[in-house]
Order: C-alpha cells, then structure tokens, then sequence
C-alpha cells in the first residue's frame, strides 16, 4: 500500500525563490556529510530549500525557495521546466554523437526526451574551476551547451557517456529564464518566480 505524498509546504510569508552559483564539490543540501560541505557553508536561509539539486561534482545554478508549490513545479517532469548546462567532454563530438543526443538516448531509467545540442566554445564568463580539470595532451576535448526538459539523476552526464563523450566538467547556466549571469561562485541573488512559472 502506497503512502500519501505530503503536502507541498506554504511559505510562512512572501513568496521567495534565490539563484545561488553552487560551487564544485559542495553538496545540494544545507547540512555537509562529513567530507563535503552543504550550502550552509555559503548561505544562511533558514526556511529556504533546494528545488532540484545538482550533483556534488557539478557547479552552477541551483534554485532555493520558501515555496513548497513553487518548488514542486520547478522539480517535476511534467512541467518540462527547460534547463541548460555547458559541459566539457573528453572527445570530439561527431554529426551522430550529437544527432543521438537530439533525438534522446536510451538509459538504464528508460529513454531520454530529445535535448538541444550544439558544439560551442569554452564560454566567456566561465571562472577557474577549483581544483582544475586533468589537462591529458594526447586526449582532446571540446565543450557542449546541452538543454533538457527533465531531470533524472546524473542525466546530463549519463547521455554524454552513452555517446562516448565522457564529461570532465559540468556547470549548469539557466533554469527556465533564470541564469547565472554575474554570479560568480559561491554568490546568490534574489530572482522574481514568474521567471519560472
């Protein structure tokens, strides 16, 4: 017999929602786990929580609200909230690589919706990742500007792989109309929700 899934909970007072650049190696979560720090390492938000989370070794745009609601349409598939990452890849992708990504993946959780894919440059505004990516001579790279609609567990990185496009480095840029311009690491900033809704 299936449990009854809680209730979202209702902010105390106003709507709030944060975009917060999570830096490498912290976790998506306010408490540390006793070898990586949470977000209380960066933030004091009591009555703020994550919507969605970002892996531990997975930077960029990670979403806080007081907004139980807010926060469950953020997170379900159903809203296909869109979400961009640029992701630096050991390889060089080919025209198939990138036409299987386009046209969705099989993973072991079933198959993937069709993502946006394009080849580009390493971005302008990328900051120094802290500690660096192994630089390998004989092994090229390239970057990619990938956005999905859903968001199952590693999926940016389990796509990649599947192609042969192992990822070195994964920074999240936007959720919906939200980016992290002008965030550098570790910073945040209040954001309306209707760029969300």
């Amino acid at each position: 017999m299936s449990r009854p899934r809680p209730r979202p909970r209702r902010p105390s007072g106003p709507t709030r929602l944060v975009a917060f650049n999570k830096p490498m190696d912290v976790l998506s979560q306010f408490t540390g786990d006793g070898h990586w720090p949470g977000l209380s390492a960066h933030l004091d938000m009591p009555g703020m929580y994550p919507a969605g989370r970002l892996d531990r070794d997975s930077e960029g745009l990670l979403l806080l609200t007081n907004d139980g609601k807010l926060q469950a349409r953020i997170t379900s598939p159903r809203s296909r909230t869109p979400k961009t990452y640029f992701a630096m890849v050991e390889g060089v992708p080919d025209d198939a690589a990138l036409e299987a990504l386009r046209a969705g993946v099989e993973l072991k959780d079933g198959l993937t919706r069709p993502a946006l894919v394009e080849q580009v440059v390493e971005p302008a505004w990328l900051w120094p990742r802290d500690p660096p990516v192994r630089f390998r001579k004989s092994v090229p790279d390239a970057w990619l500007r990938l956005t999905i609609t859903e968001g199952k567990n590693r999926q940016v990185r389990r796509m990649c792989a599947h192609v042969g496009l192992p990822v070195l480095r994964l920074v999240r840029w936007s959720v919906g109309d939200i980016t992290l311009e002008g965030l550098a690491p570790g910073a945040w900033r209040d954001v309306t929700p209707d760029k969300i809704m």
